[in-house]
């Protein structure tokens, strides 16, 4: 397996996954595994390989089978969601300081073929994606819907995120999870 940083030529294969697990297009079959809510089109992609070096990719062979994004407060400012929760940021506490959008990121979304899921694709991924971030944020933030349960429970159980809390937007229930990136990811072996 290859963990790596994303070029401009992985986005028709992190574009198909996403369109493969997107609550909009998944199956309902697939539903109950997880899925992702956020839909990034192809300049968005560009944006986030070019601007933030933030898309991180697991791939077998040549085949993209897994991507995690992590950016700026800055990169997220497009969509209304981000904006809430960046307005939100000085009233939110993690690690003894205030959360800000120089001390913190948001990771997310992150998807994995089913075909990896349960394996170490997820600690791995997690892990090379923090150690882009770590040099830049101590923090890492995100955000998990009510109804994505295993997310939340990979992203709390297996990788030991924290939860600070929950909050509500756009009539959606959200847990808000957060990371100190000093920490190697556990169950990860890069």
């Amino acid at each position: 397996m290859d963990y790596r940083n994303a070029r401009l030529e992985d986005i028709p294969g992190v574009k198909a996954l996403q369109e493969k697990y997107h609550v909009s297009t998944i199956s309902e079959e697939d539903k109950p595994d997880g899925f992702v809510t956020t839909l990034f089109t192809e300049e968005q992609f560009k944006d986030l390989i070019e601007k933030e070096n933030g898309l991180a990719i697991a791939c077998d062979g040549d085949k993209v089978i897994a991507y995690a994004m992590a950016a700026s407060w800055e990169y997220w400012s497009a969509w209304p969601l981000f904006q809430y929760m960046i307005k939100d940021l000085p009233n939110t506490e993690y690690m003894g300081q205030v959360l800000s959008t120089e001390n913190s990121y948001q990771y997310g979304p992150i998807c994995i073929d089913s075909h990896y899921r349960g394996s170490n694709v997820l600690p791995n991924l997690f892990e090379f994606s923090r150690q882009q971030m770590e040099k830049r944020y101590p923090i890492l933030i995100t955000f998990i819907n009510h109804i994505n349960p295993r997310s939340y429970n990979a992203h709390t159980k297996k990788l030991e995120l924290d939860l600070i809390k929950n909050f509500d937007f756009n009539n959606n229930h959200y847990y808000e999870l957060g990371y100190d990136t000093s920490k190697k990811t556990p169950g990860s072996n890069i």
